[in-house]
């Protein structure tokens, strides 16, 4: 198997792990408030969550930013509890339309997050020579965004078979789903080993 593949399945992995789904949950609570017709503002949200996790991931594999893992192990349910909440709150609102760019911004910062609480390990995985580092990141982030376009395809497609076939309205589905998403995102926060220290 090329070295292309292994870093690609990597990132594939790393999103679609069912031990760990903080970053499906994440792509939840992104994918929730839009539907087919806003395909491109979500790839570019999606995209935009890439390029932060990747450059978190750069940025930590050459030692210039280095965040304790328990504080990014407790920021990362905080963004998805965060995300979930902004859903609820912005439910049929006409202005959230309005506040794309600070949405983008926010989604960017929120892949650094993320991608900080993947830096240990991705490291482990590339040890070497700092100059061989940026190749199998680039593969891996291609695997990233692979595994996030199919979480993505796969909730608008579950979102418009609730909404078509069942007759959930938008809002309730909204509604439903984040709440469901901060059900499982405040156990994952109360749990967090930053509380016990």
């Amino acid at each position: 198997m090329s070295e292309f593949w292994v870093y690609f399945q990597i990132g594939l992995h790393h999103v679609l792990d069912i031990q760990a789904y903080d970053h499906v949950l994440f792509m939840m609570a992104l994918v929730l408030p839009f539907t087919f017709k806003d395909w491109k503002r979500l790839l570019f949200s999606v995209t935009l969550f890439t390029a932060g996790h990747t450059t978190a991931l750069l940025l930590s594999v050459y030692e210039i930013l280095v965040i304790k893992a328990s504080i990014v192990e407790l920021l990362i349910p905080i963004t998805i509890l965060s995300t979930a909440v902004f859903n609820l709150f912005t439910i049929g609102k006409t202005n959230r339309k309005e506040n794309l760019n600070l949405i983008f911004l926010i989604t960017l910062f929120f892949g650094i997050i993320h991608g900080l609480g993947f830096s240990n390990y991705f490291k482990t995985l590339l040890g070497g020579s700092s100059n061989s580092k940026l190749i199998p990141l680039l593969e891996f982030a291609l695997g990233i965004e692979g595994a996030q376009i199919t979480v993505v395809l796969a909730m608008l497609i579950v979102a418009y078979s609730v909404q078509s076939l069942f007759k959930f309205s938008r809002r309730d589905w909204i509604l439903v789903g984040s709440a469901f998403i901060i059900g499982v995102v405040v156990p994952m926060i109360l749990e967090n080993e930053i509380w016990i220290q």
